[in-house]
C-alpha cells in the first residue's frame, strides 16, 4: 500500500516528514493515513538521532486539508464519532510530546485536522503566498474542532481571537495569522523552505520548545474569571444573533472552549470528543456537509467541450458601466488579473461603475485583504471607455446593460463585429432568451449566458446559462472562468428566468398574494426569516427593486400562464414612486438607507385593510416553499439543472436557501413528499389550481424522492 508520510533524517539530525496522500491533491487524513502516523509516532519518539522534526507537504497549494469528509459523512453512530475524535486528540498528544522540537512548515492551504496538528507543533512556520489560509472550518460543516483545536487554540492566540476563529470557521490570510499569533513566524514564499531550515537549525542549537505567549489585554481580561465570563457571554450573544439558534455548533463550540479554559486540557479534550459525537450524526451537520460536497462537485463540472479548442482568457471587457458592471469588472480584474475594458454610452454612468469597483478595492484595503500597491495596481487594469476600442483582443465581452431584449439583440450585433469571431460573448441577463439575444450574432454558438447575482463581489453563484445553440466549448470555457473569478458555477439550461429566477418567482408571487389577502407584511418577512431565509419575500422585493419586480413578474406570468399570476396592485407601487431600498421608498419606510419598519401607505395601494389575525407562520410557508417545490420537479424533468443536487446548490448559493436544510429538494425529501403532496392538494382546494401538484411531482413521489429520481 503506498505510504502517506516519507520520513528523512540528515546527519546533523534535521529531519522531515513529507505529508503526501496518494492519489489526491490535497494531503487529507483518512483513517490510513491517521493510523500509518499513529504507528510512526513511537519510531519517532525512539529515534535518538533526531534533533528536530520539520512537518512537510507535497503538494503544491494545499498543506493539510483536514480529515476525511466522506468519512465524516458516513458516520451514523454517536459511539463511533467519539471514538474517533478521541484517537484523533491521542495521535496528536503523541506528536506534541515528542522528545525533540516540531515544526509545521505551512507552504499552503491549511484546514481542520492540518491546524490542530499544527498547533501541537513546537513552531508553526508560515508562508505569505496570497492564496495561503489557515484556520478551523468545523462549525461550518455542523461540528467543532474535535482533534484539539478548541482546547489548544485559545492557549495559542488568547480566548477571544479563538473564539473569533472557531465560532465563525473562519479561514484567515498569512498576515492575519502571524498577528493573531497562530503562526509563530511569517516567512517569505521564495525563499519559504531555506528560510524554514534556518529557524529549525536554530531550534537543533537552542534546545528550544514551544513558549507560552501572553499580554497585557489578556492578563487583565482572560485570565481571570470575571473576565472570562464577560467574553463569554459576548460571544453567545453574539452567535445566537447570528446563527438565530438555528446552527448547534458554534454554541456548543463556546461551552467546549470553556470546559478546557476553566478545568484544564484534559477537561477539553474530553469535552470536545463529546461534542463531535453528538454533533457529527445530527442533521444539521449532514445537511452542511452535503453542501460542501455539492460545492466540491462543482469544482469538477464539465460540459462534453473539447478542452483543447477552449478559449484562454487574457483580456476581457464589460458592457453596460451600472453596479453589476462595475462589480463584474471589478471582480475579473482582482480575481482574474487581467485587464478588462468598462464601456458604456453615458460618461456618467461609466463614472459611477468605475467608483462602484473602487469602492470594492477600498474595502478590501480597509480590511487589510490587500495592499495599497497591489490595490492600485488591480484598478488600473480597469479600463473606462465610450467606444468599442480595445474589444477587439477581448477573449470574453460580458454584457449588463439594460434587461430589454430588443435593445440587447442590437448590441449583441453590434458587439460581434468589433471583436474576434472566437471571442466569447456572455450575456448577464437575469430572464432573457439566450438564443434570443443572439439571435443576428454572427456564429452564435459563442453566446452564452454568465448570469451574476448583487451584489457581485459577495454572491457566490453564477449560473452559467447554454442556448439551444450554444457550443459547449463556450460553456466550459465561462464555466473556468467563473471558478477563476472564486465563483461556483451551476449549468443550466436556457429558459423563462432559467432556473433560481424562475424558482424564486413563485415564492415572491405567493407572498404579494398573502399581502393580496391582508396578511401583515412584517409577520410574513418574519416567518420567512424564522425558518432560516436571510430576509423576508416584501424585504427581498424592496432590495431588488419593485420596478423590476415587476417587469420580472410580466415576463414570467407571460411564460407560466397557467400556474403564475401576480396581483394588480404590484403596479400601483413603482407608480407610485416606490422603486424600493435603492430610493428609500418602498414596501417598507427607510431611515438613513436602512429599512425601518412596514410603510402604512403600501397597504393603501395594495387595497386591503390589514387582517385582524395573521395566517399561522407554518402555513405562511408552506404558502412559500410548496410552489417552489412543485416547480423544482418541473425544472429537473426539462433538464434546466441537471441533478437535485446541482438545484440545492444554486438556491442554496443564489438564494440564500438555509444551509442547515441541505438544500431545497433535500429538504422535501425530508419531509415526505408524500405528505407535501397531500398539503399541495388542501391549498388547491382552497386557492385554485396554481397548487395543485404537477405530473412531474407526482413522478417524483412515485420515484421516492428527488434524489432519487435526478442523482
Amino acid at each position: 500500500m503506498p505510504s502517506n508520510f516519507r520520513l528523512d533524517v540528515e546527519s546533523s539530525g534535521l529531519a522531515t516528514l513529507v505529508f503526501d496522500t496518494p492519489g489526491k491533491s490535497a494531503n487529507v487524513f483518512t483513517r490510513e493515513a491517521m493510523d500509518e502516523l499513529a504507528a510512526l509516532l513511537p519510531e519517532l519518539a525512539a529515534d535518538t538521532s533526531i534533533k528536530c522534526l520539520v512537518l512537510l507537504s507535497a503538494k503544491p497549494r494545499i498543506f493539510i486539508a483536514g480529515a476525511d469528509i466522506e468519512g465524516i459523512a458516513g458516520v451514523t453512530d454517536r459511539a463511533e464519532a467519539e471514538k474517533a475524535a478521541r484517537m484523533g486528540q491521542e495521535i496528536f498528544a503523541a506528536w506534541a510530546e515528542l522528545p525533540f522540537p516540531t515544526v509545521a512548515a505551512v507552504n499552503g492551504t491549511c484546514a481542520g485536522g492540518g491546524t490542530e496538528l499544527s498547533l501541537a507543533s513546537d513552531l508553526l512556520l508560515i508562508s505569505d503566498r496570497p492564496d495561503l489560509r489557515i484556520g478551523l472550518p468545523e462549525t461550518k460543516l455542523g461540528i467543532v474542532p474535535g482533534w484539539g483545536g478548541c482546547t489548544r487554540l485559545p492557549r495559542k492566540i488568547g480566548l477571544a481571537a479563538a473564539l473569533d476563529l472557531i465560532l465563525g470557521g473562519k479561514m484567515v490570510r498569512p498576515r492575519k495569522a502571524f498577528k493573531l499569533g497562530l503562526a509563530d513566524a511569517l516567512l517569505p514564499d521564495a525563499t519559504f523552505l531555506a528560510e524554514v531550515r534556518r529557524m529549525a537549525e536554530k531550534a537543533i542549537a537552542n534546545g528550544s520548545r514551544r513558549q507560552a505567549r501572553s499580554d497585557l489585554k489578556s492578563l487583565l481580561l482572560e485570565k481571570n474569571p470575571v473576565g472570562r465570563k464577560i467574553v463569554f457571554d459576548q460571544a453567545r450573544k453574539q452567535v445566537m444573533k447570528r446563527t438565530k439558534g438555528q446552527y448547534p455548533a458554534p454554541p456548543r463550540a463556546i461551552e467546549v472552549i470553556k470546559a478546557g479554559i476553566d478545568h484544564g486540557m484534559s477537561a477539553g479534550f474530553d469535552a470536545e470528543a463529546r461534542a463531535i459525537g453528538e454533533l457529527a450524526v445530527s442533521p444539521v451537520s449532514k445537511n452542511l456537509i452535503h453542501l460542501f460536497q455539492l460545492m466540491e462537485a462543482a469544482k469538477g463540472v464539465r460540459t462534453d467541450g473539447d478542452e483543447d479548442r477552449a478559449v484562454e482568457i487574457r483580456s476581457a471587457a464589460v458592457l453596460g458601466a451600472g453596479v453589476m458592471g462595475g462589480g463584474i469588472a471589478q471582480i475579473i480584474a482582482d480575481k482574474a488579473d487581467i485587464p478588462v475594458r468598462l464601456k458604456d454610452i453615458d460618461p456618467d454612468a461609466l463614472a459611477r461603475g468605475t467608483e462602484h469597483a473602487a469602492g470594492i478595492f477600498r474595502h478590501q484595503l480597509k480590511r487589510r485583504w490587500i495592499t495599497r500597491p497591489e490595490a492600485d495596481r488591480k484598478m488600473n487594469l480597469i479600463r473606462p471607455c465610450l467606444d468599442y476600442s480595445g474589444f477587439g483582443s477581448a477573449d470574453l465581452v460580458v454584457e449588463a446593460i439594460v434587461e430589454n431584449l430588443e435593445i440587447k439583440q442590437k448590441v449583441f450585433a453590434e458587439l460581434a463585429a468589433e471583436v474576434g469571431p472566437h471571442t466569447l460573448l456572455a450575456t448577464n441577463t437575469s430572464s432573457l432568451s439566450i438564443d434570443a439575444i443572439a439571435r443576428d450574432v454572427v456564429n452564435p454558438g459563442r453566446v452564452v449566458g454568465m448570469h451574476f447575482f448583487n451584489p457581485v463581489d459577495k454572491m457566490p453563484l453564477v449560473e452559467v446559462i447554454a442556448g439551444a445553440r450554444t457550443d459547449a466549448v463556450a460553456v466550459d470555457g465561462i464555466v473556468a472562468f467563473s471558478r477563476r473569478l472564486g465563483k461556483t458555477p451551476v449549468v443550466v439550461k436556457d429558459g423563462p428566468g432559467f432556473l433560481v429566477n424562475r424558482l424564486l418567482a413563485f415564492t415572491l408571487a405567493e407572498a404579494m398574494w398573502l399581502l393580496d389577502e391582508g396578511q401583515e407584511i412584517e409577520a410574513l418577512d418574519r416567518a420567512a426569516t424564522a425558518w432560516g431565509l436571510p430576509v423576508g419575500p416584501a424585504a427581498l422585493t424592496d432590495e431588488v427593486g419593485i420596478d423590476v419586480a415587476v417587469k420580472v413578474a410580466h415576463i414570467m406570468s407571460e411564460a407560466f400562464p397557467d400556474r403564475l399570476a401576480y396581483p394588480q396592485w404590484m403596479v400601483r407601487l413603482p407608480e407610485d414612486g416606490r422603486l424600493g431600498a435603492k430610493v428609500g421608498k418602498g414596501i417598507y419606510r427607510y431611515k438613513d438607507g436602512k429599512r425601518t419598519s412596514a410603510d402604512p401607505a403600501t397597504y393603501e395601494l395594495i387595497g386591503r385593510r390589514r387582517a385582524d389575525e395573521s395566517t399561522r407562520p407554518e402555513k405562511m410557508l408552506d404558502r412559500l416553499l410548496l410552489p417552489m417545490v412543485n416547480e423544482a420537479a418541473r425544472c429537473l424533468e426539462e433538464r434546466v439543472v441537471a441533478t437535485a443536487g446541482q438545484l440545492d446548490l444554486a438556491m442554496i448559493m443564489g438564494t440564500g436557501f438555509p444551509p442547515f436544510r441541505g438544500g431545497l429538494c433535500r429538504w422535501a425529501d425530508s419531509q415526505g413528499l408524500s405528505e407535501l403532496k397531500l398539503s399541495m392538494e388542501r391549498l388547491a382546494a382552497r386557492l385554485g389550481a396554481r397548487f395543485a401538484p404537477s405530473a412531474a411531482f407526482e413522478r417524483v413521489v412515485a420515484a421516492g424522492g428527488f434524489y432519487r429520481s435526478f442523482s
